[in-house]
């Protein structure tokens, strides 16, 4: 455990984020002392974001998941009129929401995939709640249920993937195991 937060430890700076050996040490030994007191340290990446799908980019070469959102995976399909590339589409509306710009992506927790749990934005635009809102991504209730009003909004709307029949992602995923 203390090899693993030292690992993705980075310390944001006016130049971006930069790993730092002595922070790496200093976690580790607050996690000896407090588990609980690494909760609490706030990790922000800034810069320029390659998405790899509809809930994650990647930031300084760090991977970062969209918190408490879950997208259609990119091989993903849903049926409209036919099959529909929903999971595709999802990750192009998150290349578009990015488009190039600074992403700031702030978290507190990595996943089993240490993957940063970050809320991201592009300037005051929440890219998690967007994503929800257009209909490219679920509330993943399962961890929070922040998004939900985004979410039934959207539904009620008929938008991005509401406007088909589709598995949840996380069924999905279950069912390609």
């Amino acid at each position: 455990m203390v090899g693993s937060a030292t690992a993705w430890y980075l310390v944001s700076t006016p130049g971006g984020a930069r790993r730092d050996p002595f922070v790496g040490v200093l976690v580790s030994q607050c996690m000896s002392a407090s588990p609980l007191l690494l909760l609490a340290a706030v990790t922000t990446l800034t810069g320029p974001a390659r998405v790899i799908d509809g809930d994650t980019l990647v930031i300084l070469g760090q991977h970062i998941r969209l918190e408490a959102i879950d997208a259609p995976e990119t091989r993903q399909v849903c049926q409209r009129d036919g099959e529909w590339r929903c999971g595709l589409a999802a990750t192009e509306a998150l290349k578009t929401m990015t488009g190039g710009a600074e992403i700031r992506c702030e978290g507190t927790a990595t996943d089993r995939y240490q993957r940063l749990l970050a809320t991201c934005w592009v300037g005051p635009v929440n890219l998690n709640a967007a994503m929800i809102r257009q209909g490219w991504a679920l509330a993943y209730r399962h961890y929070s249920t922040r998004y939900a009003h985004d979410e039934a909004d959207a539904k009620r709307n008929g938008a991005g993937i509401w406007a088909s029949v589709f598995v949840p992602p996380w069924d999905w995923r279950r069912q390609q195991r």
